[in-house]
């Protein structure tokens, strides 16, 4: 394919927004053997001034001219996750190349679309679960790999936070849009751990959940709670609560030799305890927290080693998302 056939693959961003400012713009710029050549937001003038900013060569206010551009090889879609599966299918058509901010979209029926209309043109299909590819994740890995703490025998995750003053006031945030985003918080926060689970310890056979709306300070969710199993026999439980007096994020993994415990969002250290003693790592985030990602995009484009977030694998943490809210 063409994108196979140059040593530059040329990106452009749909959606040049906040998350793509520092988390995940400079990346595509920095990144040997990308370049980023054009960016779209619907607003002409803001578009203008990142492209500027960034010394990015185009920017469009209309995303189907982005994505015909020839100059384009292969596009990033950063806009919320209810225009996704819109911009995605249009990428597949113009056969390129793609990788989506996620969630992959705001429900499990509209994931498998956007998966298997890639599938079937034979197209890669990335989404920004960049956790996957975070050094201070891959020590949890190395720690479970290595037999740290036995057979794992489950994994507890407790994530909270105060409502902010943009909830209580009621103004409009697609965050907590239930057309945007069904689960609220839950869509933007709890995809990035549930995805992370699967990484780390398999895939999930069942998943039940509890969802509702405590506070009715929005349209979308605010209070989940699920419990899983994986294929592997490891058990699992979480509880989501944007209504409550402190923020908290403390993902604890029990097993049969030890304890890790981890934050998915706080800057905190890893630590192990085991029959050897207490080990505390922190491991800094990079500056452009998606640099590790973006650079396995470039890996996987160029046959190197396969990326380990795929649509494929976005797909099934959309299942697992839908089957606790509820909706399969």
């Amino acid at each position: 394919m063409a994108y196979t056939d140059t040593n530059t693959i040329r990106w452009g961003i749909i959606g040049c927004g906040d998350v793509t400012e520092v988390k995940s713009g400079p990346p595509y710029q920095m990144t040997e053997g990308f370049e980023l050549v054009a960016v779209m937001r619907r607003n002409a003038e803001k578009a203008a001034d990142y492209a500027h900013r960034h010394n990015v060569p185009k920017h469009y206010s209309n995303a189907e001219e982005l994505i015909a551009d020839n100059d384009v090889d292969a596009v990033y879609i950063a806009t919320p996750p209810d225009s996704h599966k819109e911009y995605a299918l249009k990428v597949a058509a113009a056969g390129k190349p793609c990788c989506i901010e996620k969630p992959l979209a705001p429900s499990y029926e509209d994931s498998k679309v956007i998966l298997e209309t890639f599938q079937k043109k034979e197209l890669p299909l990335f989404v920004a679960y960049y956790r996957r590819t975070l050094p201070r994740f891959l020590k949890v890995k190395e720690w479970l790999d290595d037999g740290k703490i036995g057979e794992v025998r489950h994994i507890n995750w407790m994530l909270s936070k105060t409502p902010s003053e943009v909830d209580k006031s009621g103004k409009h945030n697609w965050r907590t849009d239930a057309s945007v985003a069904p689960g609220g918080y839950f869509d933007d926060l709890a995809s990035h751990g549930l995805d992370l689970f699967a990484y780390l310890f398999g895939n999930f056979k069942e998943v039940y959940g509890i969802s509702l709306n405590q506070q009715d300070l929005y349209t979308a969710k605010d209070a989940m709670s699920g419990t899983w199993l994986h294929e592997n026999g490891i058990t699992g439980t979480g509880a989501w609560n944007f209504g409550c007096d402190r923020r908290e994020d403390l993902v604890e993994v029990y097993g049969s030799k030890g304890k890790i415990s981890f934050a998915v969002f706080e800057d905190q250290e890893v630590v192990l305890v085991n029959e050897s003693g207490t080990t505390k790592e922190f491991i800094e985030h990079p500056k452009h927290v998606q640099q590790f990602h973006v650079e396995a995009l470039k890996n996987d484009l160029f046959h190197k080693q396969m990326h380990p977030s795929t649509g494929e694998t976005a797909t099934y943490t959309s299942w697992v998302m839908d089957k606790i809210l509820g909706n399969l």
